[in-house]
């Protein structure tokens, strides 16, 4: 059995919540670095040859020089910066697909993260006992098992595609400009595709692997958990949330319940209470569901789709509504008026010969369980 002060638990919400809001989401540095490759290497493959058509035309005009240059050595710097812009203009949509590759890359673990706060010193960052664990610790660890894995799968990928290749490299220098450099290019872009993959597959295993790493460092202790708990039902908010749902959940099961009332009390409108009565039994008739405006309307809609009687009966509705809860029994001071109410819906329903024609009662309330539309007693008339 586990101590109490063992982080054992799962985070909870709450906890990921404030870890996101310090900075603590899943980031995967190789993610960011599998998607800059990608990202060039797609742009390479949309514009590569006209990338190297501008380049080649740099340099073909990079090695032409006219009179007036010739004259003027100081012009020099200013052609030669010039050129430099040129070819920088030309490799720049290959910068900024890697660049922005990267940074979507960066986002596959945790997402946007905005928080000003962040961008603060924070004195904890300074200390160096703090950065001694980072540096030997299980992070540092698996930092030097990813490194490893990259040089091994990056170093194979290069290894067997160049190295198949490597015979008509060796020709080469043979070769004419235009069919080696030709070739030259083929195989770059293979071992650069061979790259690719292997930091996908890299930051593919190092996505779960970093978020497995933060869920554990955000473990909690089951004294944590209650305390949080806690803290967290005693918020106003957080209680008036609570009981907001359970009163739904509440009003939900009396619903399921109206269906197998065998009368509906009205008020006609403000107030509607189901009845249940079990005719074989020697119990009371029970409420099963009661509700004023709104849930009244509702009880009464419920029971028209199911066929059940409404009977108007304001004061016998009213006094029902503030004496008696969902699941309980009517009190014995109503039982003569709601059994005449019950009798006079099996005449209608036909299914008592006994109550047959029988005439719509007037179920008269006792003095004592009168009540107004406010809940307030009445005075005896």
């Amino acid at each position: 059995m586990s101590e109490a002060g063992e982080r054992t638990e799962q985070p909870t919400a709450r906890r990921l919540r404030k870890a996101r809001e310090d900075g603590q989401v899943p980031r995967s540095a190789e993610a960011a670095a599998a998607a800059g490759v990608v990202g060039g290497l797609l742009v390479l493959l949309l514009a590569g040859g006209w990338m190297a058509r501008a380049l080649a035309a740099r340099f073909a005009s990079g090695l032409g020089f006219d009179r007036q240059l010739l004259a003027s050595p100081a012009l020099l710097p200013g052609v030669l910066g010039a050129q430099l812009a040129a070819a920088f203009a030309a490799v720049l949509p290959l910068l900024l697909a890697c660049a922005l590759a990267a940074v979507l890359g960066s986002l596959l673990g945790g997402g946007v993260l905005f928080e000003p706060k962040l961008a603060a010193p924070r004195a904890d960052k300074l200390d160096p006992v703090a950065g001694l664990r980072r540096m030997f610790g299980t992070h540092a660890l698996s930092e030097v098992g990813k490194a490893l894995l990259k040089v091994l799968l990056v170093g194979g990928a290069l290894w067997f595609t160049l190295g198949a290749r490597l015979p008509e490299l060796s020709r080469t220098a043979g070769m004419a400009l235009e069919p080696a450099l030709a070739l030259a290019g083929r195989s770059l872009a293979e071992a650069a595709l061979a790259v690719a993959l292997g930091l996908v597959l890299v930051a593919l295993l190092d996505l779960p692997w970093q978020r497995h790493q933060l869920l554990r460092r955000l473990r909690m202790t089951r004294q944590e958990i209650k305390d949080e708990l806690k803290d967290s039902e005693g918020r106003p908010e957080v209680k008036a949330q609570i009981r907001r749902r359970q009163r739904e959940m509440a009003q939900a099961r009396m619903m399921q319940r109206v269906k197998d009332a065998d009368v509906v009390i009205t008020n006609p409108e403000h107030f509607a209470v189901a009845l249940d009565y079990d005719p074989t039994g020697d119990g009371a008739p029970v409420l099963v569901a009661k509700g004023s405006d709104h849930l009244a309307a509702r009880i009464r809609e419920e029971a028209g789709h199911h066929g059940i009687h409404l009977f108007a009966a304001p004061e016998l509705a009213r006094a029902l509504y503030f004496t008696t809860e969902p699941g309980h029994p009517v009190p014995e001071g109503l039982y003569h008026a709601v059994a005449q109410v019950i009798a006079y819906v099996y005449s209608l329903e036909g299914n008592h010969p006994a109550y047959a024609g029988m005439e719509r009662p007037r179920p008269v309330v006792p003095a004592a369980l009168r009540f107004d539309a406010d809940g307030q007693p009445l005075a005896p008339a």
